[in-house]
């Protein structure tokens, strides 16, 4: 399963670099700091998953969960968010966001989420048999 990090916090990529590194059959395939560059990858790879900030600079993970849902309705979308308000979580239901998490109380859910999106791509070994 690929995976695309799109947070401006150099700290918060390293650490999912480092709890993603452990799950298997995880790959972390392009890290955006900002929403601009977050679009320009979009437009060259696909990934499976794309983990998301709301706030982050030159533009907003908003718009980029819907242009994604829009574009590429299959990619899982999880919300990672500084931002946990009731209408923010809304929004990005509504957009289409599998999962909504809060940085500050939900960042531990991230490898059951994980183990739970494994399932919806089947590994190479699953499809060779």
């Amino acid at each position: 399963m690929t995976v695309l990090i799109v947070d401006d916090s150099d700290i918060l990529r390293e650490r999912l670099r480092s709890i993603l590194s452990e799950i298997r059959r995880v790959e972390i395939i392009g890290e955006a700091q900002d929403a601009l560059k977050a679009k320009e990858m979009l437009k060259k790879i696909s990934p499976d998953v794309l983990i998301l900030d709301i706030r982050m600079p030159k533009g907003s993970g908003m718009d980029i969960l819907a242009l994604v849902k829009k574009e590429k309705p299959k990619m899982k979308v999880i919300v990672l968010t500084n931002y946990p308000y009731p209408q923010y979580r809304k929004r990005c239901t509504e957009l289409g966001a599998e999962y909504f998490l809060d940085k500050s109380k939900e960042f531990d859910k991230l490898p059951d989420v994980f183990k739970q999106l494994a399932n919806e791509f089947p590994s190479e070994s699953d499809t060779t048999a």
